[in-house]
C-alpha cells in the first residue's frame, strides 16, 4: 500500500520501523520519523505517547504481522514466514528487535520455540525427523537457525555474493542447503559427537 493511502498514525509507525530497524532505537529522534512520515512531532507523540510508546507499537504491529490469520501456529510455518519478510523493512526490524531483546520480540521467539516443537514431535511420531534426546533445546537451536540469516544478513550477502538473502533465488538457495544440512547432516560418522559426549562425561 502506498504511504499516500496510509493513516498518518500508520505512516508514523511505518517510517519508524524503517529507521529504527536501520538505525536502531537510541538514534532515531522523533523529529526524524516525523520528518520521514511527513507529520510534525507533535502529532507523532499525539498518537504514541513517547518514543518508547511508538516503539512498542512497531513491536506489536510486526508480532501481528508474523501471525498472520492462524495466530501462533503460523509461525511454525518457515515457508509462511519467510514470505510475510519480503520486506526489507520489516526484516530489519526484526533482527534489530531481537538483537535489542524487547519483550514482544523475546515472547516472539518463545512462541517459535514452541511450535517448532510441537512440530518436530509430531514429525518424530510419524516417523520423518530423528528422535532427540532434549526435544526442547531441538526446537530452540532450530529457530536460532532459521532467524540466523536475518540477525546476520549483512555477513550472509557477503560470503554468498548476493545482494539480499531473502531474495526469491537467494532464499531457495539457503533454504535447499540448510534442508540438506539438517537431513542428511554435516559429519559422517560419529566422532564429533562422541568427542562432545566424553567431554560431558569428563565434566566434574
Amino acid at each position: 500500500m502506498r504511504s499516500a493511502d496510509l493513516t498518518a498514525r500508520a505512516r508514523i509507525r511505518d517510517a519508524a520501523i524503517d529507521l529504527f530497524g536501520r538505525e536502531g532505537v537510541n538514534r532515531v529522534s522523533v523529529r526524524a520519523i516525523a520528518a520521514q512520515a511527513g507529520v510534525s512531532p507533535a502529532l507523532v507523540l499525539h498518537h504514541f505517547d513517547s518514543k518508547e510508546g511508538l516503539r512498542k507499537a512497531c513491536d506489536a504491529h510486526l508480532v501481528e504481522v508474523l501471525r498472520g490469520d492462524g495466530g501462533a501456529a503460523d509461525l511454525g510455518d518457515t515457508a509462511k514466514l519467510a514470505a510475510t519478510l519480503d520486506a526489507p523493512e520489516l526484516r530489519r526490524y526484526l533482527a534489530r528487535a531481537f538483537l535489542d531483546g524487547s519483550p514482544e520480540a523475546s515472547t516472539l521467539f518463545d512462541e517459535m520455540v514452541e511450535v517448532s516443537e510441537g512440530w518436530l514431535g509430531r514429525g518424530t511420531a510419524e516417523g520423518w525427523v530423528h528422535h532427540t534426546e532434549d526435544p526442547h533445546t531441538r526446537a530452540a537451536l532450530y529457530v536460532s537457525w532459521l532467524l540466523a540469516p536475518l540477525l546476520l544478513h549483512e555477513h550472509v550477502s557477503r560470503a554468498l555474493g548476493v545482494t539480499d538473502p531473502a531474495e526469491t533465488d537467494a532464499a531457495l538457495r539457503i533454504s535447499r542447503t540448510a534442508v540438506e544440512i539438517l537431513t542428511k547432516g554435516v559429519f559422517a560418522d560419529e566422532t564429533v559427537l562422541s568427542a562432545m559426549d566424553n567431554v560431558r562425561k569428563g565434566r566434574p
